[in-house]
């Protein structure tokens, strides 16, 4: 079993040095390899509002990396489908650290791919990811609107070019991530659990849990991260599905956490409010991607509108009649839609508020 190292703090920078250092991570890397570090940078949002990877836990790796003498250092980053990777980039402050470190930072929504074997067949896989010496995962563990969590696993789904990414939503989500977790196994994870929302991916209502960790099996850094979050088994099945793959192991020993200080208070780990279920209790969702359903769960946040509706949103609407309120393109069928791929959040709260009103 892999060990996970532990660190409480709230400075991104020195807590991945002192993490990196305790783990010798640089002994992952291979004689004159590269290393490639994946954030998760998922939508344009800043690290505070609890979406995306500080730009301290980048900027650690990059002076740890480059201390023990590896020059070929990257950032890199695919955001979500309906987003632009670069805008997104600048909103979290890595521009700034790229530019300071002098590292360069790659879209993979422009990289090229290579099919790569898993257990639900072929995944299109971008070349950068796969030609790093070392794929260096650097996940924020939060909330998710679909998979009720995100972490080490499901932030490699970053990897990916659109369309893969959209069939991955076509496919249900859980037994795709659990296969590309098994086919493109990183070998280091520094989770960034400082302030992650804990009930929405792109952030919003931050909380602040003041630690980080890393490890080298991410099926393990995620049991570990669901157990944190007083999350079971049958609320983030993927888990179980990239052990089963091959991905790792969920097992973890009284003697696999070694923790490098102490908290500074002993208050346990905050639970998720379980805010987007309530609001999404008449939403039918039918392989919905993240960025069509996320436009959706803000605005029934924001509006408390619609819980008398019958929402429809999702590929699998596609070409059909549909009584209610379509969200996207997919549901245009619906006797009211608000079209878009995907639709605002804004556009959808004014939906939202005319149906309430009439």
């Amino acid at each position: 079993m892999s060990k996970i190292y532990q660190i409480y703090g709230q400075d991104a920078h020195d807590m991945t040095l002192r993490l990196l250092e305790a783990a010798e991570a640089i002994n992952l890397v291979p004689a004159g390899g590269s290393v490639a570090l994946k954030p998760n940078l998922v939508i344009a949002g800043t690290p505070e509002s609890g979406s995306t990877t500080h730009g301290g836990v980048l900027s650690g790796c990059i002076e740890y990396f480059r201390a023990h003498g590896v020059q070929d250092i990257s950032v890199i980053e695919g955001s979500w489908v309906g987003d632009e990777t670069m805008r997104a980039m600048r909103r979290a402050g890595y521009d700034k650290v790229c530019e300071k470190y002098g590292v360069p930072f790659y879209d993979l929504k422009k990289d090229k791919t290579r099919p790569v074997k898993s257990a639900i067949g072929n995944i299109d896989v971008c070349c950068r990811a796969l030609d790093a010496g070392l794929l260096v995962d650097l996940p924020v563990l939060k909330g998710h609107c679909q998979t009720v969590m995100t972490c080490a696993l499901k932030n490699l789904k970053g990897c990916l070019p659109d369309k893969e990414k959209r069939r991955f939503h076509a496919l249900g989500l859980q037994k795709p991530i659990a296969a590309l977790g098994a086919a493109l196994k990183p070998r280091l994870i520094v989770v960034d659990s400082i302030c992650g929302d804990l009930d929405f991916e792109e952030g919003g209502t931050p909380v602040q849990t003041n630690r980080m960790y890393l490890g080298t099996d991410a099926v393990q850094l995620d049991a570990y991260g669901r157990t944190l979050m007083g999350l079971t088994a049958e609320e983030v099945p993927y888990i179980e599905l990239a052990e089963q793959y091959g991905g790792g192991s969920t097992k973890m020993g009284p003697d696999d956490l070694v923790e490098l200080n102490k908290p500074s208070d002993a208050a346990t780990y905050p639970r998720p409010s379980g805010t987007v279920a309530s609001l999404t209790r008449n939403v039918h969702e039918n392989q919905a991607c993240s960025a069509c359903f996320a436009s959706l769960v803000r605005a029934l946040y924001a509006t408390r509108c619609g819980q008398g509706e019958e929402i429809y949103i999702g590929q699998g609407w596609k070409g059909k009649s549909l009584d209610g309120l379509g969200i996207g393109a997919c549901c245009r069928g619906a006797s009211n839609c608000v079209m878009g791929c995907p639709p605002t959040a804004e556009a959808v709260a004014k939906a939202l508020e005319s149906l309430r009103w009439g």
